[in-house]
């Protein structure tokens, strides 16, 4: 592997862990409708966090899992994230680099475009999992960083055809959730529909395989996720399951093998 594409892949690694805890503190105050700006304090007895207790996974483990102040437990769901977000970031700066044809340049506003996908992915799941809720103040900013990041792309070296994919899937995406809405109100909400379009324009710029088995896992895994529910006696048929969490597993489904799955399918056909 080259120096460096290992190196990109290791700062990929510590700026996840950074980015992490920023996402941490993103999913509790967005829906709290407060600034993410505010120093962060215990909520039990509001000390000041100091920042050498905000440094990612480490923090955590030096305080043990408790307030330095009080002593109040510091949910594990914090390093847990983190850890969770530099390991993504690193598995997501591998692909891209492995598999972008378009001159550096390009390839590295590619690069920080899907990072930001996977910043809004796990942001975006804790927030739906934790309030059934895709905030827009999230979501509809994420259609104006794809489009500008990758048209860059575009200037700097790669195919323009890839951002006419982009736009075609978001296109296709919007309008196909936006029916399944309108057929069953009850069963899609408004914020599944706006991030189908976020959704399609990654998937799409990766190419037509990418965006059907995206498009197609999301439903899978949302599905066998409800019917484990319901063998499990913890849900019923009726309801309601965050479906936001699965379009975004999907859709990095088809970002890591969907062109290689939709190649598969498409030789069995023998076309």
């Amino acid at each position: 592997m080259p120096v460096l594409t290992v190196f990109i892949i290791a700062f990929s690694v510590i700026l996840g862990l950074i980015i992490g805890s920023f996402l941490n503190v993103v999913a509790v105050r967005v829906p709290a409708g407060t600034s993410i700006v505010r120093e962060s304090r215990c909520p039990r007895c509001d000390a000041a966090i100091k920042p050498w207790h905000n440094v990612p996974v480490l923090g955590w483990l030096m305080l043990r899992g408790r307030c330095a102040s009080c002593g109040d437990p510091i949910s594990p769901r914090y390093p847990i994230v983190e850890a969770i977000t530099g390991v993504f970031f690193a598995l997501v700066a591998w692909l891209i680099l492995a598999t972008s044809t378009a001159p550096l340049p390009a390839t590295s506003v590619v690069l920080v475009a899907f990072l930001y996908f996977a910043a809004v992915s796990v942001v975006l799941t804790l927030i739906d999992l934790d309030t059934h809720r895709l905030p827009d103040a999230i979501v509809l900013p994420s259609y104006v960083v794809a489009g500008v990041l990758l048209a860059a792309a575009c200037v700097l070296g790669a195919e323009w055809s890839r951002l006419l994919t982009a736009a075609i899937g978001m296109a296709i995406l919007y309008a196909f959730y936006f029916v399944i809405r309108l057929i069953r109100p009850d069963g899609m909400g408004g914020g599944d529909v706006k991030l189908a379009g976020v959704v399609g324009i990654y998937l799409g710029w990766l190419g037509w395989g990418a965006l059907a088995v995206g498009a197609f896992a999301a439903f899978v895994l949302g599905g066998i996720f409800g019917l484990a529910l319901i063998a499990g006696r913890r849900a019923g048929r009726r309801t309601a399951i965050p479906f936001g969490p699965w379009m975004l597993a999907g859709a990095w489904v088809g970002v890591f093998m969907g062109q290689a799955l939709g190649a598969w399918y498409v030789s069995l056909l023998g076309m």
